[in-house]
């Protein structure tokens, strides 16, 4: 029996940034490269391997740089930077980065805690990330975070969002990033806004960026696919969360989005492998499994092929 999934949209696993900040523990340069080598060795095709914020305030970071440096120029075609500054783009840049998230908050409060900043301040220093970016032949995105509610203001307006994406100072971003931070969006919001993104920036990739607080991580990231997403976030085990955020939790399993999707690289034996991956980092984090797909892939079901 033949069965047909979404449309395909690339994977980034962003379990070395996002999925690692919340957990306050800062795993050593070669087993975050550990980590790194054998998703990419697996075949995800990208990766968000670190941030740029200070180590003092999100202690799993502090390394970010050392991790850049010892990645080869060809994985770091594969890899993505959290960013928050001009500054940030120069020092990523400056040990290897191409590939740079620029990332500022729809709502002020969530910024205000998050960066330091209002959005307008951030927006305003775009411009000049970009060009750094741009200087050493590299891309930047716009990263939106609280693109649908914020801990602090609530509800977030499409508008604010679009206005965001369609700001002149914005213009040198070649994706855009849609992240429901919280985990509180429904697949109706996900798939109406990234529709509406999609429409007004036809020329820039669409991603997604997904957490499943309230359980439907999947089932946005797959509304946000039918709308025109072509790359979507997810981390191993679901582990994951913004410090910054109150109420925020896991992002969306990589494992579930991919057992969702079934892009062709993914076999019963990258499932194995990557379950085998995540099993052992969040041991080592003391972190629960989240995902579904992990739980189903050790049933006794052994009758269906992704039982390990």
């Amino acid at each position: 029996m033949m069965y047909e999934f979404e449309p395909q949209a690339q994977l980034r696993d962003v379990t070395l940034r996002d999925g690692l900040q919340l957990t306050g523990k800062l795993l050593d340069v070669d087993r975050k490269l550990d980590v790194a080598r054998s998703l990419l060795q697996a075949g995800v095709p990208a990766l968000e391997i670190g941030s740029m914020a200070r180590g003092d305030l999100v202690p799993p970071m502090a390394n970010t740089l050392d991790v850049i440096a010892e990645l080869t120029a060809e994985e770091l075609e594969r890899c993505w930077v959290w960013v928050a500054t001009p500054r940030h783009v120069e020092k990523a840049a400056a040990a290897g980065a191409r590939n740079f998230q620029y990332c500022f908050s729809a709502s002020d409060a969530h910024n205000e805690a998050n960066i330091g900043r209002t959005t307008e301040v951030s927006l305003a220093a775009m411009p000049d990330a970009v060009d750094i970016a741009r200087s050493v032949g590299g891309q930047i995105e716009l990263c939106i975070a609280t693109s649908f509610t914020c801990p602090f203001e609530g509800h977030v307006p499409p508008d604010r969002v679009l206005a965001i994406a369609n700001d002149e100072r914005a213009a040198g971003a070649t994706d855009i990033v849609i992240c429901d931070t919280l985990g509180q969006a429904v697949p109706t919001q996900v798939s109406s806004l990234v529709a509406r993104v999609a429409a007004e920036s036809p020329s820039r990739r669409i991603v997604f960026h997904g957490h499943d607080t309230w359980g439907l991580g999947v089932a946005n990231t797959l509304a946000a696919i039918s709308a025109g997403a072509t790359m979507v976030d997810g981390s191993l085990g679901g582990l994951g969360g913004c410090p910054f955020a109150p109420g925020a939790s896991g992002n969306t399993s990589s494992e579930d989005i991919l057992f969702a999707t079934r892009p062709e690289w993914f076999t019963p034996d990258t499932l194995a492998g990557m379950v085998e991956i995540s099993e052992k980092l969040l041991a080592e984090l003391g972190e629960p499994m989240r995902s579904k797909t992990v739980q189903g892939a050790r049933s006794t079901a052994e009758a269906f092929e992704w039982v390990i």
